[in-house]
């Protein structure tokens, strides 16, 4: 998803701004609903529901005893180079309790709900572990789950400025089949001051939380740092650094098989190609040097890592084919909606065919290429063209099951309201039209 931001003014109303993007270029979206008072972009519409409490249920997994954070700071708005077009609209925002149960407060101070309940299942079996799928079926299947990357507010407020997934609508992803599940995080407050701090306590033992909790029932998480190349707001180059970031992160999730690194979401606009090979090299090295091994890493290329250029436009298929891995668990992570500018910003899709052929060249690269490969965003809107576009896509990435492991709609999360892409039960907008419709792909 592209950068993000969000205003909301004293009347709780929210104006949305688009984020700047070259619209020739690839896809990928990105609509933050941001509760903190300051201006940002955004490039989607829609009210959004605000919670007033963080519902974090109680994980499989001891948590860790939180630690004290630093005064916020602000995170600059993050956008490319291109004009700022401003969506004209606004949407209204309601700002609730939540409904779920009674709230408990966690040694680590999470706000904890009182009436979820943790999966039965701890073993991996419950997920495939072969790098190819079962003919007619995809080996992953999931969502992203946005909260804890939303808000610029640095380190910000719990149930304020970010939230983390509620596990109970994961549960009910969970029972409809779903087996993944993406965690986008902001760097910045993993690893607060620099990129080489030790990680915050608190903020880390709530990712923990969520991810306990999908592993426990056999399912993936994977860990995305949701910066888009960039930490405090400025493209980040130091492979060194960053290699450092990921042997920290690495470090405390080695232990756990069904947890996968995510490198980083959608760089884009970068000094070169060969800049954000790089930084993917340094990102493998680091989880392998904290003796992550048996993991898998997703990698992404630049221009938003789409699939529809990643053999044209971009440069992707030329530069990033060369990533090494001792352990050979790579994996290449594209984006791709299915709207005219393949930003994920409209409900609107090209056609109902425009699935499978945004996908196609990509097919092609990762055959020629010997690579394996999974979508990790996609999406598009609640009517009979997108569904048939969506159905087209997955029916192609079943057919080419011998390189593409699976897809990951956008998005599910507790504070997306009535988002167009929303598929967090039971009531996002997405999720009565789609949830039978994908889950039937694993």
């Amino acid at each position: 998803m592209r950068f993000s931001t969000y205003l909301l003014t004293a009347g709780l109303s929210a104006l949305a701004l688009s984020a700047p993007v070259a619209r020739d270029r690839d896809d990928e979206c990105e609509w933050n609903p941001e509760p903190p008072k300051k201006p940002h972009a955004v490039t989607h519409l829609s009210s959004i529901f605000v919670s007033s409490t963080a519902r974090i249920p109680t994980s499989t997994s001891k948590v860790t005893s939180s630690a004290t954070q630093p005064a916020s700071s602000t995170v600059p708005a993050l956008t490319p180079s291109s004009a700022v077009k401003l969506l004209s609209t606004t949407a209204s925002l309601t700002k609730a309790s939540s409904t779920t149960g009674p709230l408990a407060t966690s040694p680590s101070g999470i706000m904890v709900s009182a009436k979820v309940s943790v999966p039965k299942s701890s073993s991996s079996s419950a997920v495939a572990a072969t790098s190819t799928s079962k003919s007619g079926a995809l080996q992953w299947l999931g969502a992203n789950e946005s909260g804890a990357e939303f808000g610029s507010n640095i380190p910000g407020a719990l149930g304020t400025d970010y939230i983390f997934p509620d596990t109970s609508a994961i549960q009910t992803l969970m029972d409809k089949g779903m087996n993944i599940f993406r965690i986008p995080f902001l760097m910045e407050r993993l690893a607060q001051g620099t990129m080489t701090s030790a990680l915050d306590a608190a903020y880390l033992s709530g990712l923990k939380t969520v991810v306990s909790f999908i592993t426990a029932a056999g399912a993936h998480a994977v860990l995305d740092p949701h910066n888009f190349g960039r930490y405090n707001g400025a493209v980040f180059t130091s492979t060194s650094e960053f290699q450092t970031f990921w042997t920290n992160v690495a470090t405390e999730f080695k232990d756990n098989d069904l947890v996968i690194f995510d490198c980083n979401n959608e760089f884009h606009d970068e000094p070169s190609n060969a800049l954000v090979v790089s930084l993917n090299q340094a990102c493998i090295n680091g989880v392998r040097a904290a003796g992550a091994t048996s993991q898998y890493i997703f990698v992404e290329g630049t221009s938003y890592t789409g699939a529809w250029t990643w053999t044209t436009t971009s440069g992707n298929g030329d530069s990033m084919g060369n990533l090494t891995d001792p352990y050979d668990k790579i994996v290449y992570e594209m984006h791709q909606y299915l709207d005219s500018d393949g930003s994920g910003t409209s409900s609107t899709c090209v056609s109902s065919t425009i699935g499978a052929e945004r996908i196609a060249n990509a097919t092609t690269w990762l055959r020629q290429n010997n690579k394996k490969g999974i979508i990790g965003e996609f999406a598009g809107g609640a009517n009979s063209q997108c569904e048939a576009a969506v159905t087209g896509m997955l029916d192609a990435l079943v057919a080419a099951n011998d390189v593409w492991l699976g897809a990951m709609w956008w998005g599910a999360g507790p504070w997306w309201g009535n988002y167009i892409y929303s598929l967090e039960p039971p009531s996002g907008p997405a999720y009565g039209t789609y949830i039978d419709i994908i889950t039937k792909y694993v």
